[in-house]
């Protein structure tokens, strides 16, 4: 009696265990999506999409998402070869002259803009200078670098300040 209830318990527990194995197997399953979101700075729109591993029953993301901060480029240096602010060229116009090696630090090639901080006059503000650059270094190749140049100059009919000086740049990513 011994020998059969021995001879049994060997094929039960074989058997119990392909049982929770293969429950357990469908809990497991996940898959990866790619989820579509967008963000605002200065009034445009920018794409950006990340992918994510989730469950395999949770459904796809078609409708994109509003995220509140941008994507940065997290190694990222840049060095300051030029910048120059003329209040008064004599032309009746004021002028901007910068260039500036952005320098991507990571393995991977990306696409985005630089965003710079400049203080004019005592007050703070933020842009791209992107669409009026002879280069605009809209993406940046992995462990390379672009320089953006940008050289333009303002009619002193609409005023102009006085100072111009660049405080930071940072790398907002796109796709």
């Amino acid at each position: 009696m011994k020998n059969k209830v021995r001879n049994l318990i060997g094929p039960l527990l074989i058997c119990f265990l392909f049982i929770n194995c293969s429950e357990n197997g469908s809990e497991d399953c996940t898959k990866t999506i790619t989820i579509p979101q967008f963000y605002m700075v200065n009034g445009q729109t920018y794409n950006y999409s990340t992918t994510q591993e989730v469950p395999c029953d949770l459904p796809d993301i078609q409708e994109p998402q509003q995220i509140d901060l941008p994507p940065q480029l997290e190694s990222f240096t840049y060095e300051i070869i030029r910048f120059e602010y003329t209040p008064d060229t004599g032309n009746n116009t004021s002028r901007l002259q910068f260039e500036i090696k952005l320098m991507n630090n990571s393995d991977a090639n990306v696409n985005g803009f630089p965003y710079l901080t400049i203080k004019s006059d005592g007050l703070q503000f933020s842009t791209s200078y992107s669409s009026s650059a002879s280069e605009p270094c809209l993406s940046l190749a992995a462990n390379s670098f672009c320089t953006m140049t940008f050289d333009t100059e303002s009619s002193l009919d609409l005023g102009a300040p006085t100072s111009m000086e660049l405080l930071d740049i940072v790398y907002y990513l796109t796709n």
